[in-house]
């Protein structure tokens, strides 16, 4: 893992009162932004439905994009522009941030080096966060952490979640429960060795844990947390729990009170997005969700010039093959007379199908001076492999010039040109194994 360049910065220039998730008198001065890197998830909550691009609500797992690391800086530069009430900068999702650790830490590094005085924090279920990311969290001076916990009896917490995967294992019911519950406590304990402000998120569910939320208080309280969240749960469709009622205001008051003897609370969580800007309570605008959206389609490292796209085609007028059957990519460039044009410079031979992960590695190294490739489809792993390597892999059909204009112009590909691959012919997701399909 990467070492934080960042050591040398001196905690006292950072005014941690300012975080207005912590402190209610920050509220009416001070705004956060949430940067939304983290896609992926390691459990699945039954009362948890990540909506990308539901622009209307506001809720955790939900955002109108995501972004890179060097996508996020750019962004986030864009909004500091824009405002001058930003005083936190935290991850929240729409995933989780350690079940997407090279993401998040690259993340923190780049804001802390651009934004030394910036308050940084992060909301995680605490499943994927290992001691050495603690302790470079702390090198970074990232000063306040969540942990959503629900439960701290393992029979409890196993009937919030469907299932937690760890190790390449997936956990259910009781299992899972225990699995969560003793990450949960030992992530509480790290985060208070090595200095940090811990805060704890619990989603009261009706008739599963409304009165056992004063047991999760007393113990994260035994080990050190600062304060506790109780988030009556929001009912959302397709999910397990869409059909429970919303706590009331007897519910909500009794959890609290009871949780209060035991621990600070904290009344006046507004449910923030994970691509929240601004202070609690205040709604995305739409021209915050068009920024997103169009840093969403910059460089993945903006700083970084790439001056080709590659593209999948059998004849090089249309985008007509799936990332694994291509046996070469075009390379396209602006054609330098005319900015509105675009000129085939060579074609590259694709690494030889079979060879499984090195394949996509292979694929990376060779379009290394391309900032996308134009396919018909692509399976997660090669994506991975690609998006590693700063190269996006944009999904469409239709007019090869269409796609190399939303790349190159920073446009939106038009909607009638976009896929979505959903896996070869079986309804379910293909990794790409290196044998031709992905």
């Amino acid at each position: 893992m990467t070492t934080a360049t960042a050591t040398n910065i001196d905690p006292s220039e950072i005014n941690l009162d300012n975080h207005p998730c912590f402190s209610k008198g920050a509220c009416a001065t001070y705004g956060r932004i949430h940067l939304p890197i983290a896609p992926k998830c390691n459990i699945q909550c039954n009362y948890c439905n990540r909506d990308f691009d539901c622009v209307n609500e506001s809720r955790p797992g939900v955002t109108s994009a995501v972004l890179s690391p060097g996508q996020a800086l750019a962004y986030l530069d864009k909004v500091m522009e824009m405002r001058d009430d930003i005083a936190v900068v935290g991850i929240a999702g729409p995933g989780d941030p350690f079940a997407n650790p090279t993401e998040t830490m690259e993340t923190f590094r780049l804001v802390r080096e651009k934004y030394p005085k910036m308050i940084l924090c992060l909301s995680t279920n605490g499943l994927g966060l290992t001691e050495n990311y603690v302790r470079e969290l702390a090198e970074l001076k990232v000063s306040h952490v969540t942990i959503t916990m629900n439960g701290v009896d393992p029979e409890i917490a196993g009937q919030v979640y469907a299932w937690a995967r760890h190790d390449k294992r997936i956990y259910r019911h009781r299992q899972a429960g225990e699995l969560m519950i003793e990450s949960q406590l030992q992530a509480i304990r790290w985060i208070k060795q090595y200095g940090m402000i811990a805060k704890v998120n619990s989603i009261i569910v009706p008739g599963v844990n409304d009165t056992h939320l004063p047991q999760i208080a007393k113990t994260v309280s035994s080990l050190g947390a600062d304060i506790m969240n109780c988030i009556p749960l929001l009912p959302t469709a397709e999910t397990v729990f869409e059909n429970l009622p919303e706590p009331d205001a007897k519910m909500r008051f009794g959890v609290r009170l009871k949780c209060g003897e035991h621990i600070n609370l904290m009344t006046h969580c507004a449910r923030c997005r994970a691509d929240a800007v601004g202070r609690l309570g205040q709604q995305n605008t739409e021209e915050i969700q068009q920024l997103i959206r169009d840093c969403s389609r910059l460089p993945l490292n903006p700083q970084e010039t790439r001056e080709y796209v590659a593209v999948a085609t059998r004849e090089g007028m249309l985008v007509n093959q799936h990332l694994g059957e291509a046996r070469e990519f075009t390379i396209f460039a602006v054609d330098p007379g005319d900015e509105e044009e675009f000129i085939a410079v060579e074609k590259r031979t694709a690494p030889e199908a079979g060879c499984g992960d090195r394949r996509w590695l292979e694929l990376a190294t060779m379009l290394q001076d391309c900032r996308a490739v134009l396919v018909n489809a692509a399976g997660s792993t090669p994506k991975q492999a690609l998006k590693a390597g700063g190269i996006r892999v944009i999904e469409m059909e239709g007019m090869i010039d269409a796609g190399l204009a939303a790349v190159f112009h920073g446009t939106e590909l038009p909607p009638s040109l976009v896929r979505s691959f959903k896996g070869c012919g079986s309804g379910v997701s293909c990794g790409g194994d290196g044998t031709g399909c992905g």
